[in-house]
């Protein structure tokens, strides 16, 4: 596989606080790699570095272009969907209308219908609530729609942010399980961020752990799983 994302010497801050210092990672193509870390680490700042909505240095690779300095816009066209925490769906309008939002760069209208027919196949219950307004899901359907919202740009990489956060069990396993097929099927790339690091790593094929803004540890998921010292120290199982 070819490297999709590298990512070298990579500064993030909000204004004068810095929040991301001297970071590096990449992910395959058709891969799925994890950042982990405890609440404040930098793992939500690393997303919204590669979106470019925060104020970044360094390098950031996606396909060969550079995306330092680019315009969100223009990242989002390149193939970079993002779902960020919390869901961020589109609460006052409907299912539906939140998957038309999704594809708003695209211009191939019967694409776009065919697309939104998969997503309804990908997840029935969206469908049942397709006239529903979104801001009156439960949690896990609206965690559903903002993935199917994000695949309706038909994107290279998915960026996910928390994923499980809020969510029952059974609901995560479903999702879980779902991204699997999404990741395998249609070979779309995730870069995930996710507190339960058990769950994560169950899904990704690498990952990268991050303390106070910095890489700290970085291998295969197999690897970081089965390291005992690693696993009591910063994962917490």
């Amino acid at each position: 596989m070819s490297r999709l994302l590298e990512v070298s010497k990579l500064d993030a801050s909000y204004g004068a606080t810095k929040v991301l210092f001297d970071i590096a990672f990449s992910l395959e193509e058709g891969g799925i790699t994890a950042i982990l870390g405890a609440n404040g680490a930098g793992k939500t700042t690393t997303l919204r570095a590669l979106c470019q909505v925060c104020r970044t240095s360094g390098s950031i690779r996606f396909g060969g272009k550079e995306l330092v300095g680019m315009a969100t816009e223009d990242v989002v066209r390149l193939g970079i969907a993002h779902v960020p925490d919390g869901r961020g769906t589109f609460t006052g309008v409907s299912v539906e209308d939140n998957l038309r939002l999704g594809a708003y760069v695209r211009r191939d209208k019967r694409g776009v219908a065919e697309d939104i027919e998969r997503m309804y196949e990908r997840f029935p219950r969206l469908r049942e609530r397709r006239h529903q307004q979104a801001g009156t899901l439960s949690g896990g359907e609206q965690q559903m729609l903002a993935i199917s919202r994000a695949l309706m740009l038909r994107p290279r990489l998915l960026l996910l942010d928390e994923p499980s956060f809020g969510l029952a069990p059974l609901i995560v396993a479903e999702i879980f399980e779902i991204m699997r097929r999404i990741n395998t099927e249609d070979r779309v790339s995730m870069l995930l961020v996710e507190q339960n690091a058990s769950l994560a790593l169950d899904l990704a094929d690498n990952a990268y752990l991050l303390e106070t803004g910095r890489v700290v540890i970085s291998g295969t998921s197999e690897k970081i799983k089965n390291d005992e010292t690693v696993r009591k120290a910063y994962l917490g199982f």
